[in-house]
C-alpha cells in the first residue's frame, strides 16, 4: 500500500520556500505522493476554511516537479466544474508528461457556493457537470491529447461512489471514521479505494466512539493504516491540517508526526 501526504497550499505563512521544505520532507521519508487542493477564487466561504495565499495546484505541482524526483504528485481534489473539461486534459496530460508520469489527477463536484457564483458557474448543476467533464477527459485522453494520468474521483456520496465506478481508476473518499471506511469498501469491494484520511499524532489514545481514521496515538494510527492496507486499499493520503492556520505557520509538529508514521510503517 502506498502513502501519501495532502500538503497544505494555502494559509498565511504559505510561501515557495515553506512549499519547497513540505516536498523535501515528503520525498525525503519517502512517502509515494504529495498531493494538494484547489481553489481558483478565494470568496469568503472559501477564505473561512481556506485563506489566502492560495497556490493554484496546476501552476505549484509543475514547479514542485521540478524540485523533486521520484515522489508521485497530484490534486485531492481538484474542483472539475471550475474549468473547461478539454483545458483540464491539456494541463493534466502536459504535467504527466513533464514530471515523467508521476500525476495523479484528483477531482470532485465543490462545494463553495460563492466561488461558483464568482466563476459563472451553476452551483445547482455541478454534479451533472462534472459527469458530463469527466466523460469529456476520458474522451480527449483517448483521442490523443496526452498520456492519461490516474483518474480518482474524491467524495464520501453515493453520487461519489458512482462517478468512481463508471469514470475514475480509483475511488477516493475523504476524513471519515475507520468504521465508515469498512463498512463502504466492503459494500464496493471491485473499487480501487484510495482515501485521504486525518494526521493527528496525540500524546495518549483517543477513546472516541467518532474518531477520525488517523487521530490518536501512534498505535492507533498505524492499525488504522495496516486495516486499510487489509481491506485492500491502493493508497492512503494522511492529512496533516485540521482547520487551525497556526498549524501551517509551524509545520514542524505535522513534520514530525509524518516522520514517526514514515519510520515505524516501514519497519512494521
Amino acid at each position: 500500500m502506498n502513502l501519501g501526504v495532502n500538503v497544505p497550499n494555502f494559509g498565511p505563512g504559505t510561501d515557495p520556500g515553506v512549499l519547497r521544505e513540505w516536498a523535501r520532507v515528503v520525498e525525503g521519508l519517502g512517502f509515494d505522493l504529495l498531493m494538494m487542493s484547489d481553489h481558483v477564487v478565494v470568496t469568503p466561504d472559501v477564505a473561512e476554511q481556506y485563506p489566502e495565499p492560495f497556490y493554484e495546484p496546476f501552476t505549484t505541482l509543475s514547479w514542485l516537479a521540478g524540485l523533486t524526483t521520484r515522489v508521485r504528485l497530484g490534486t485531492t481534489v481538484l474542483v472539475l466544474p471550475y474549468r473547461h473539461p478539454l483545458l483540464v486534459a491539456r494541463m493534466a496530460a502536459n504535467l504527466n508528461q513533464l514530471s515523467g508520469g508521476r500525476l495523479v489527477l484528483g477531482v470532485g463536484v465543490g462545494w463553495a457556493r460563492q466561488e461558483f457564483a464568482a466563476l459563472g458557474v451553476p452551483f445547482a448543476e455541478r454534479g451533472r457537470l462534472t459527469d458530463e467533464y469527466l466523460a469529456a477527459l476520458r474522451d480527449a485522453w483517448n483521442a490523443g491529447t496526452g498520456p492519461a494520468a490516474p483518474l480518482w474521483i474524491g467524495g464520501n456520496s453515493e453520487a461519489g461512489i458512482r462517478r468512481a465506478a463508471e469514470f475514475g481508476d480509483a475511488w477516493h473518499p475523504l476524513r471519515n471514521t475507520m468504521p465508515w471506511l469498512r463498512a463502504a469498501m466492503a459494500e464496493h469491494p471491485r473499487l480501487t479505494a484510495a482515501p485521504r484520511i486525518a494526521l493527528r499524532l496525540t500524546a495518549e489514545p483517543v477513546e472516541d466512539a467518532e474518531r477520525l481514521a488517523g487521530v490518536g496515538s501512534l498505535e492507533q494510527i498505524l492499525d488504522d493504516l495496516a486495516q486499510l492496507r487489509a481491506l485492500g486499499a491502493d493508497t492512503v493520503v494522511l492529512d496533516p491540517f485540521h482547520g487551525d492556520l497556526e498549524e501551517i505557520r509551524r509545520p514542524h509538529a505535522a513534520w514530525r508526526a509524518l516522520t514517526a508514521v514514515a519510520t515505524h510503517w516501514r519497519n512494521a
